[in-house]
C-alpha cells in the first residue's frame, strides 16, 4: 500500500526522505519539519485504519464522530490550538490527555497514525495537508479543499508524488441525486448543455462596523491559529466559523458553498480536470468592518465548449440546462424538465460516474485498494480554482482570460499575481 521511495533493501532511508522532502521554489514547505518514525520501515495500515483529527471546530469535530461511527476507523488523536476545542473534542473521543495535541507537526511524527482529517480554516488546509503526505499520512480535508490555486496544484502534485490518497470533504459527489443528475447530463438527456446555474445562500454573519481589537482569551494560540496568514489583531469573529468570510483566511460563500454546487457544476460538465477559459464578475463587498468577502455573489464563467456558468446570491442548487430540458438538483431534491427524465435509468452501455454513498466510508476503502477516491486532490483543486476565479473577476471587476492547461491568466499579470500569497515565516510553500 505504501508508495515511499525505497532503498535497495526495500526500506526508505532517512537520507532517501529527506532527499525526496528537500526545499524546491513552488514545491516545499519550508517550516521545520518533524519527520515520523513510520517512514523509516514503515508498515502498511492496519484493517482498521488509525485517524488523528486536526482542527476541532464544528466541522471537524463532526467529521470526528464520522469516523468514531465506522468499523473500519480509529480515532486517536484531536489537535487544534484552541483548548477548548482540543479538550471538548478529547473527550467525546475518550482520548488519554497524551493524545491531545496544539501543534499538528507533533500529530504527524506519531508513527502509529495511518491517516488525518483535517478540519481547520481553509488558510490551513494545504500547508497540513502537504504536510501530512509528505509524512506518509493519508488526508481527509474539508472543503474548499484551498485557499489559492497556486497551493492547490502544490497539493494535487505531492499527492500524486507521494502516492497518497487525498479526500475533499465535498460531500454531494456521494449522494445519489447529485449523481444521477450529473449522470443525467453526462448521458445527454437533456440535449446539448448551453447554461449552468448556481445559486449560493447568502452571508449568515454580520459584522459590528466599529469593531476594536480585543485580547486572545487564554489557552488559545492565536499565533499558530494565524500561521501562514498576515498578522493582525485578534478578534473573536476573525477566528473560529467567522474566518470564512475573510479573505486572509476564506473566501466567502464562494467558496464555502461554491465547493459544493460549483463542484457539482464541474462534475457534470466533465471538468474535473480543467475549468473554464473566461471569467467575469461583479460582486458587492463590505464597505466598513472586519468582513472582506462578498456580501452578494455574480459572476460568469464560459467554457471551451461554449457552457456558460452564471453563479449568483440566491438558493443553494446547481442547474443544467440543455436544448431539449433541464435538471436542477439540490439536497434532498431532483427537479427536471421533462419530468419523467427522474424516472429514467442509465443503462449499461451509457456514461455511469463513480459511485459513492458515503464519503468517508469512500476515503476509508481507497486508503486500503489505494485507488483515488471520488473527490480527489486534482478534483478539489480545480473546483477550487473555479471559486477562486469567481472571487478574483469580482474583485478586479474585469473579463479575465484563463487558460486551465497552464493554469495561467492570459495577458493580466495583475491576476497572475492573485494565483498565490505570501506566507508568513516559517510557513511557506
Amino acid at each position: 500500500m505504501n508508495s515511499r521511495r525505497t532503498s535497495k533493501t526495500g526500506k526508505v532511508t532517512r537520507r532517501d526522505f529527506l532527499k525526496s522532502s528537500a526545499i524546491t521554489a513552488g514545491t516545499a514547505l519550508a517550516w521545520p519539519t518533524i519527520v515520523p518514525s513510520s517512514v523509516f520501515g514503515a508498515d502498511v495500515p492496519s484493517n482498521r485504519i488509525t485517524i488523528a483529527c486536526i482542527g476541532m471546530g464544528g466541522k471537524g469535530t463532526s467529521n470526528m464522530k464520522g469516523f468514531m461511527g465506522n468499523a473500519n476507523s480509529k480515532v486517536v488523536a484531536v489537535c487544534d490550538v484552541d483548548a477548548g476545542h482540543r479538550d471538548k473534542a478529547r473527550e467525546i473521543a475518550e482520548l488519554d490527555k497524551k493524545a491531545s495535541y496544539e501543534d499538528f507537526r507533533e500529530v504527524l511524527a506519531r508513527d502509529d497514525v495511518d491517516a488525518v482529517s483535517v478540519g481547520t480554516p481553509d488558510h490551513w488546509h494545504v500547508p497540513i495537508s502537504v504536510a501530512a503526505v509528505r509524512a506518509g499520512k493519508d488526508v481527509f480535508c474539508e472543503k474548499p479543499l484551498t485557499l489559492t490555486i497556486a497551493e492547490g496544484r502544490t497539493l494535487a502534485d505531492e499527492a500524486k508524488r507521494y502516492g497518497r490518497v487525498v479526500q475533499t470533504g465535498s460531500q454531494q459527489r456521494s449522494s445519489d441525486n447529485f449523481r444521477f443528475a450529473c449522470e443525467l447530463v453526462r448521458n445527454g438527456r437533456i440535449g446539448r448543455v448551453h447554461t449552468v446555474r448556481v445559486g449560493l445562500p447568502g452571508n449568515n454573519r454580520e459584522c459590528d462596523p466599529t469593531w476594536t481589537p480585543e485580547p486572545v482569551p487564554e489557552g488559545f494560540n492565536y499565533d499558530l491559529w494565524l500561521g501562514p496568514a498576515p498578522w493582525e489583531p485578534y478578534h473573536k469573529q476573525r477566528c473560529h466559523y467567522e474566518f470564512r468570510f475573510l479573505l486572509e483566511y476564506s473566501g466567502g460563500q464562494v467558496t464555502n458553498w461554491g465547493a459544493h454546487h460549483l463542484d457539482i457544476a464541474q462534475w457534470g460538465l466533465g471538468m474535473d480536470d480543467s475549468g473554464p477559459v473566461e471569467i467575469i464578475g461583479e460582486g458587492e463587498f463590505p464597505k466598513t468592518g472586519l468582513f472582506t468577502t462578498a456580501t452578494k455573489v455574480y459572476f460568469e464563467a464560459k467554457y471551451a465548449n461554449g457552457v456558460k456558468l452564471i453563479c449568483q446570491t440566491g438558493g443553494s442548487n446547481t442547474r443544467f440546462e440543455g436544448t431539449e430540458g433541464w435538471v436542477d438538483v439540490k439536497r434532498g431534491g431532483l427537479e427536471t424538465r421533462p419530468e419523467s427524465l427522474k424516472e429514467t435509468t442509465i443503462g449499461p452501455d451509457g456514461i455511469h460516474l463513480y459511485k459513492s454513498r458515503d464519503h468517508k466510508q469512500d476515503f476509508l476503502d481507497c486508503i486500503k485498494s489505494r485507488k483515488d477516491p471520488i473527490a480527489n486532490a486534482e478534483v478539489g483543486h480545480r473546483t477550487g480554482s473555479l471559486c477562486h476565479l469567481g472571487n478574483m473577476a469580482m474583485l478586479l471587476k474585469r473579463r479575465l482570460r484563463w487558460d486551465p492547461e497552464r493554469e495561467r491568466f492570459i495577458g493580466d499579470s495583475e491576476a497572475n499575481r492573485m494565483r498565490w500569497r505570501p506566507a508568513r515565516a516559517p510557513w511557506q510553500l
